[in-house]
């Protein structure tokens, strides 16, 4: 492998890797639950199998042995190696510790977390319950040396895939991502089964290299059975798959017999001896992984994508609500709706609206005066005003609350992933503590009006004695002035509302000045409107904090997507070369070092052009390979040595 090419690829991976961690997919949106899997096996593949290949290329082969229930993987492993060293039976414990049974020169591979590092080690414990050597650990990897497994190769005997226990489920998944070879064990009575098929098509996806064991075939059924798998697998895009027969005979103290196993030790001894047929297998499912991996990364991508936009479209409708809300407040304190009921009442106790009227058509140094006299004689009424003012606001700022909330509320509610995150929460109705918060803020808010009518004040010589006896009379009057339009108002309530609202204009230019009245209007409104707007800022955020507590603004595929075309770009050249052979297993060809149970018993046991021959026979092809294949079947069977 070159060099630099391979840390180019092993840096993309790593960034590839690291990106697609970032990426959580909080909201329950249609895309999230594919771009779920498609994320957590892409981080299994990478740490499980990728990285730990790529960085080692001369580690052995692992031969993950997978299957359903009771197809008889553990009795083909212990049949292999002619020892116990995996518990078999129907009835697997609830603890699971997966046999990795490697050479004894290559232990140095499995003892690390080079690969699968998410799971504990135990050395040795031949056909013992590995949780009574490893108390309170549930699952783990226990490795057995074996002079039986060729240097270069190492057989891993997986959970069922269809375990009524989900975390071996979960577990078998996850060690055959890491195989560089599947060796998939099932039944003559059970390979159509609908299980085996949905992650045989996974190795399809994946490129990787697919060995089917074919265990319990009647001598009988041989033909049409291995003729309808070889269908099976051709339709479902795995031509490539080697075919291996396991015919129908008892174990003898847990084994097979050995010319009952021939085909499987042969083609995996002979696999074992090839340093080229290994690298063969690593550099096709190694690529295929990664071509797997870069789709899943996209189909994550997209879905990051997804969540950015649910989650600006959610912020959107309560944004929109509360917008409302503070717009229809602003209108309300601007249109007149105001200057009615009992802030009209109050205002007339005040002033006295008929002769103040009269004043206003005087001189505007008698309304100064008249002004002096009506603040001095008529004190109590003042704060009175403020208080009706004060409770006409809030009312209107409540309501325009309740609307939004129930605005946001229905949004989310009829939204899966807005349901989703309600759930618990009563957002349907403005917060309890929204009275208080909305009573503060108008004191507040009377009290920047009372302070710019005395900055205003304390510059003007001609009003000074105005102010220092009206601050309150002046602020309130002011508060007035804001809520200046008759908009909104009916009937008889625009004239006198106009006419209150003319009155307190011309009271306010009688001590301050035309120009004045207006900065004072305006800034009065716009203190209003922000300390408005934090209140229901606030209330719109129980709604937004749900969202910021996710992330789920700062998703992007676009980082995802980077990552992808950087490895993209590293695969265009080639990656490997070729497999070195580690220092220790030099001459490991053949079957001098390892040598696997029934292995050479009879070279022709390992045939699957045979098998393929008899598809095509059974087709109508000429020729006599269906004949063949029973001849074969009936040496293995019966041990008939005088059909050759």
């Amino acid at each position: 492998m070159d060099e630099r090419r391979h840390g180019e690829i092993l840096d993309a991976l790593g960034v590839l890797r690291s990106r697609v961690a970032d990426v959580h997919l909080a909201l329950d949106l249609p895309s999230a639950v594919q771009g779920r899997r498609d994320r957590a096996e892409l981080l299994d593949q990478i740490d499980d199998y990728l990285l730990p290949r790529l960085r080692s290329d001369a580690a052995p082969l692992l031969v993950v042995v997978g299957g359903s229930t009771g197809a008889g993987k553990s009795t083909l492993v212990n049949s292999l190696l002619g020892a116990s060293v995996s518990p078999a039976g129907v009835l697997r414990p609830t603890t699971r510790w997966p046999v990795l049974v490697h050479h004894p020169l290559d232990e140095r591979w499995f003892s690390t977390d080079r690969i699968l590092p998410g799971l504990p080690r135990l050395m040795g414990g031949h056909g013992t319950d590995a949780s009574d050597q490893a108390p309170g650990v549930r699952t783990g990897l226990r490795l057995v040396g074996s002079d039986a497994v060729p240097p270069g190769l190492a057989l891993l005997d997986a959970p069922d895939i269809d375990s009524v226990v989900e975390e071996n489920r979960v577990l078998a998944t996850q060690l055959l991502g890491a195989a560089d070879l599947w060796l998939f064990v099932t039944t003559a009575a059970r390979y159509a089964d609908a299980v085996p098929w949905e992650l045989l098509e996974a190795a399809e996806r994946r490129r990787v290299h697919l060995a089917i064991v074919l265990d319990r075939v009647d001598a009988g059924a041989v033909t049409p059975v291995a003729t309808h798998l070889r269908q099976m697998l051709d339709a479902h895009g795995l031509r490539d798959a080697t075919i291996l027969l396991v015919p129908e005979i008892d174990p003898v103290d847990g084994l097979l017999p050995e010319r009952s196993v021939g085909a499987v030790a042969d083609w995996l001894t002979a696999l074992g001896g090839d340093p080229a047929a290994r690298a063969a297998v690593i550099t096709r499912t190694r690529d295929g992984v990664t071509r797997d991996v870069l789709a899943r990364a996209g189909a994550v991508a997209a879905a990051a994508d997804d969540q950015r936009q649910d989650d600006a479209r959610l912020r959107a409708a309560v944004t929109a609500a509360y917008a409302d809300a503070t717009d229809q407040v602003l209108r309300a304190t601007s249109d007149g709706t105001l200057l009615r009921g009992e802030v009209l009442a109050r205002w007339q106790d005040v002033v006295g609206t008929g002769e103040f009227l009269r004043a206003v058509e005087q001189k505007v140094s008698r309304v100064r005066d008249r002004l002096v006299a009506a603040v001095r004689g008529r004190r109590p009424p003042e704060p009175a005003l403020a208080t009706a003012i004060g409770h006409g606001l809030e009312a209107v700022v409540l309501d325009a609350a309740e609307e939004a909330a129930e605005r946001a509320h229905a949004v989310w509610r009829n939204d899966p992933s807005g349901a989703g995150l309600l759930q618990g929460l009563d957002l349907s109705r403005s917060s309890s503590e929204l009275r208080g918060q909305v009573a503060d803020q108008i004191r507040a808010w009377q009290s920047d009006v009372l302070a710019l009518v005395e900055h205003e004040g304390a510059g003007k010589r001609s009003t000074a004695r105005a102010v220092s006896y009206g601050v309150n009379g002046l602020g309130a009057t002011l508060m007035v002035a804001v809520f200046a339009s008759t908009g909104g108002l009916t009937g008889a309530e625009v004239g006198i509302a106009g006419g209150t609202a003319v009155l307190a204009q011309r009271l306010l230019e009688a001590v301050f000045g035309d120009e004045a009245v207006r900065q004072l209007t305006k800034r009065a409104h716009e203190r209003l409107a922000e300390r408005v707007g934090a209140v229901l800022a606030g209330q719109a955020a129980r709604y937004t904090a749900q969202l910021d507590a996710l992330g789920t603004a700062e998703a992007s595929g676009d980082a995802v997507r980077v990552a992808v075309r950087d490895v993209a770009a590293c695969q265009d050249a080639p990656t490997v070369a070729g497999v070195a052979e580690p220092a220790d297993t030099v001459g490991s060809s053949g079957l001098g070092q390892g040598h696997l149970r029934g292995a050479g018993l009879d070279p022709a046991l390992v045939d699957d052009a045979t098998l393929r021959a008899a598809v095509a026979g059974a087709a109508g092809a000429p020729g006599d390979s269906g004949n063949r294949l029973r001849a074969w079947w009936r040496r293995v069977v019966r041990g008939d040595e005088s059909h050759t």
